[in-house]
């Protein structure tokens, strides 16, 4: 039986890490200054014990697949999520808007960034870094760990992009990172100068430490099933795995219909790839989650102990992404890393903070949210808009709701029909396409901010 220990035992030293980082965080003030989640510092850690050889023997690569299956996870079992009342709140609907907005203009100026970077970075040094690694950078800085990887993943096998895997890796890193570096201190400066709605906002223990007080600790849900019968965590997760089963199987079939298939040249059983599981089984939830509701069985679904099952693959895929970064890869390509992700945070920065300023309401809150969104992820994006407003008594973390679902749909033609074959595009019909979208964001943005 000792052969089937080596994943398990991974698994284990991954939660250890977050647990490590729970402790670390009640116990050191500067970690609480810095609001950096245990996830984050439990993954450096075992960025360092890995790097240093001193890691019960695991390696890097044997984190790759945790972090891109829970980044699925996380994303499958938000939508099978009920409905937020918030969605269909028209109160919140054009600060929604303006978030999703600014967050597909975010996707498409931090990949032509990148792009400006490695070129030049290219041109000065001599170097032949490929620029798609550039334009790699948007995929882990607004999308977040899984994303990258899977674009890293069909880049690199299906077009021979050298090292996008890792490089997609390294970027998610850098870009939760940044979001605290640059995010934590913002807010701040907000509270100290009265920007912020909530003036009674204060980082009280529990939000500094990370650990509730035994008197205020709140419900993690309710119990769908009778415990005699089968517990109900149990059970939620096993209503994922049957989507996770049919979203396999779907993609299975697809793929050997597709397998000859061109169109324009290009390859269409790419779209239905494994690599972007998460799409397709994101639409699998979405269907499952109708259906339940449709035949009268969405109290079926606990929503609190299926939030508690995404927040939990968001912890487990973020310290599985920082211990998946290759020291070496990191060490040898430093500069031109470094200077992708601080171009790409900066440009982010400097377009959150100009369009909030033009908002009517709520612009510190929303400026600083959509950094957080923008550079680490949603999580990370709720996380700072907390320091603002801890009781979340303003509309922003409503407004995230809706903003989860609209994002979708806005930047589909990129995500779904540009992305995964970007390497085989024209670079300037990419250019071209990617300009044009942050035109046009930026000029709905430019009449939506006053309004809103």
């Amino acid at each position: 039986m000792s052969e089937t220990f080596h994943g398990v035992i991974a698994f284990a030293l991954m939660v250890a890490m977050i647990l490590l980082g729970t402790v670390l965080r009640v116990r050191l003030a500067w970690l609480q200054a810095a609001l950096l989640p245990a996830s984050l510092i439990g993954g450096l850690i075992g960025f360092v014990l890995i790097s240093f050889d001193l890691s019960l023997g695991f390696s890097s690569e044997d984190f790759v697949g945790f972090a891109f299956h829970f980044f699925t996870l996380s994303f499958m079992s938000l939508v099978l999520t009920g409905k937020s009342e918030a969605s269909a709140d028209r109160s919140v609907q054009g600060g929604a808007w303006w978030l999703s907005i600014g967050w597909t203009m975010s996707l498409v100026m931090q990949a032509l960034v990148g792009l400006a970077v490695v070129l030049i970075f290219n041109l000065v040094s001599g170097g032949t870094i490929s620029h798609y690694l550039g334009l790699l950078v948007t995929h882990g800085f607004t999308q977040g760990p899984g994303q990258a990887m899977a674009m890293g993943s069909i880049w690199q096998n299906e077009f021979s992009v050298e090292n996008a895997i890792s490089f997609g890796l390294i970027y998610a890193s850098a870009g939760f990172v940044l979001s605290f570096l640059v995010g934590v201190p913002a807010a701040r400066f907000a509270i100290r100068r009265g920007l912020n709605q909530n003036t009674s906002a204060q980082l009280n223990e529990a939000f500094l430490s990370g650990v509730h007080d035994k008197e205020c600790r709140p419900s993690a849900g309710h119990q769908v099933t009778h415990s005699g019968n089968v517990d109900s965590l149990v059970y939620h997760l096993g209503i994922l795995g049957l989507a996770y089963i049919l979203t396999d199987a779907y993609l299975t079939q697809i793929q050997t219909t597709l397998s000859d298939v061109t169109m324009m040249g290009l390859p269409m059983d790419v779209l239905f790839s494994h690599n972007l599981f998460f799409i397709h089984g994101l639409i699998v939830c979405l269907l499952i989650r109708g259906v339940m509701n449709r035949m009268g069985w969405g109290h079926m679904i606990d929503d609190e102990t299926q939030k508690r099952i995404t927040g939990s693959s968001v912890d487990l895929m973020m310290v599985a992404t920082v211990m998946s970064i290759q020291l070496s890869l990191l060490t040898a390509y430093i500069v031109p890393i470094l200077a992708v992700c601080l171009a790409a945070a900066t440009v982010t920065g400097l377009m959150c903070f100009f369009f909030g300023r033009m908002l009517n309401t709520l612009p510190v809150e929303r400026a600083i949210t959509l950094f957080g969104c923008c550079t680490g992820s949603t999580g990370s994006g709720l996380l700072l808009l907390r320091i603002l407003d801890p009781d979340l008594s303003t509309t922003v973390s409503r407004e995230l709701a809706f903003f989860n679902v609209a994002i979708i749909f806005l930047s589909l033609h990129v995500l779904m029909f540009m992305a995964p074959l970007l390497p085989s595009l024209d670079l300037m019909v990419v250019c071209g396409v990617y300009l044009l979208t942050f035109m046009i964001g930026a000029a709905a943005m430019w009449v939506l901010s006053p309004r809103t």
